[in-house]
């Protein structure tokens, strides 16, 4: 195998990371999420406290990583996190109550953090000296969420029609087999992948805060709103009477449009040295949103929603790791993703529980999705006017 054939081989293994850490661990809780709430008889906001509980643990984790990844590695970071997860999910299967399902929603956030902050400042590793090709990796990367979407999209509605609600705990053994699966592959592109240069001086890894402002909190508005998304939309469909089999490939779409994501937007993410990238996917998840909820029981709109989402949300997270790569310095990498991650997660701590609100408050899960669209036209907005101040040296200087 060449050495760039090594390389993409390794960005594959390591978008393993995020197909466990958020396509199996953290996104098809939305999938389980009906059955548990008609089995054990949740409201909207008990069910949205359990992604609320995910995020949290994300936090800590994300705390964590941005004390630790400059000490320990990124690479212990990642085989740790990658190693601990399936563990949490086990877990998952075997409870009933909320407060003990939190636990493990919780531990299986700090090891998806673990897993996110540190994969992606591998994956910036590779290809550092061709802007075109570390873009596409840094993207891929990201966009292994999808293929965890597309395995337990295709299986769990299908699995939860036939069995049943009490078969919550079926589902969640399922996610845990294929998070085991993946263990090995990406641990082996770990190994392979070059360490992200640790910080010796703490000066040279402060960030520029003020300058990254609107990125910052456009991204926080992105995790706010995409979130809801992904937590009630199974929910959404189940209360309107769609099929198990067009929940499905709806939540297939979704992760095939993951996949496909990064080819299409590989020049814009390429060409945007600001917050032009992170705005336009925060404008097209907000499209597609507020899309189902133009008319509903409407499976071609459901649809058309599947695809756009899938095609744009995981591109913010790409598009902030980018836009670090191109304006920070080399040491600042890691510190950077971490603090993005951070932003994430307390985006992600308020989104499923306030919509879980207004959903109770007012009788439709709608009503909480027409917020999360809100809030994500917000994020674009702001994050539009996030300029580049490129405080790094070229790849290549001396």
């Amino acid at each position: 195998m060449g050495r760039t054939a090594a390389q993409w081989a390794v960005v594959l293994g390591l978008s393993l990371g995020p197909a466990v850490s958020n396509g199996l661990a953290r996104f098809a809780y939305g999938l389980v999420l009906p059955a548990m709430q008609a089995d054990l008889a949740w409201s909207y906001t008990e069910a949205g406290l359990l992604n609320t509980a995910n995020a949290a643990g994300y936090l800590a984790g994300a705390f964590m990583a941005f004390g630790m990844i400059d000490r320990v590695g990124a690479r212990r970071l990642f085989v740790l996190g990658i190693l601990t997860t399936p563990l949490t999910l086990l877990g998952s299967a075997v409870v009933d109550s909320l407060a003990l399902q939190s636990l493990f929603r919780i531990a299986a956030g700090l090891a998806g953090a673990a897993v996110f902050i540190s994969g992606g400042a591998m994956a910036a590793m590779l290809f550092r000296d061709d802007r075109k090709a570390n873009a596409l990796a840094i993207s891929l990367y990201f966009g292994g969420g999808g293929l965890g979407m597309i395995l337990s999209g295709a299986v769990i509605p299908v699995l939860l029609d036939g069995l049943g609600d009490a078969a919550w705990g079926s589902a969640w053994l399922f996610l845990a087999a294929l998070s085991a699966i993946a263990v090995a592959p990406a641990l082996w592109a770990a190994r392979r992948c070059p360490e992200p240069a640790r910080v010796q001086v703490a000066a040279t890894s402060r960030l520029p805060l003020l300058r990254m402002a609107f990125s910052v909190s456009g991204y926080f508005l992105f995790a706010v709103g995409y979130i809801v998304y992904l937590t009630y939309l199974a929910a959404m469909m189940r209360g309107e009477g769609a099929s198990a089999v067009l929940v499905a490939a709806t939540w297939t779409l979704i992760g095939l449009g993951v996949i496909a994501a990064p080819f299409l937007w590989r020049p814009v993410l390429s060409r945007s040295d600001g917050g032009g990238a992170l705005g336009l996917a925060c404008l097209v998840t907000a499209i597609a949103t507020l899309l189902p909820l133009a008319l509903e029981n409407s499976a071609p709109l459901l649809v058309s929603s599947a695809v756009l989402f899938g095609l744009s949300f995981f591109m913010a997270p790409t598009a902030v790791t980018s836009f670090a790569r191109k304006n920070l310095p080399e040491a600042s990498w890691g510190r950077a993703v971490a603090l993005y991650t951070t932003i994430f997660a307390l985006g992600q701590i308020v989104g499923p529980a306030l919509a879980g609100w207004i959903a109770d408050a007012t009788g439709s899960i709608g009503q909480g999705m027409a917020a999360a669209g809100l809030v994500l036209l917000a994020g674009a907005a702001l994050s539009a006017l996030q300029r580049p101040f490129r405080l790094a040296p070229s790849p290549t200087a001396p």
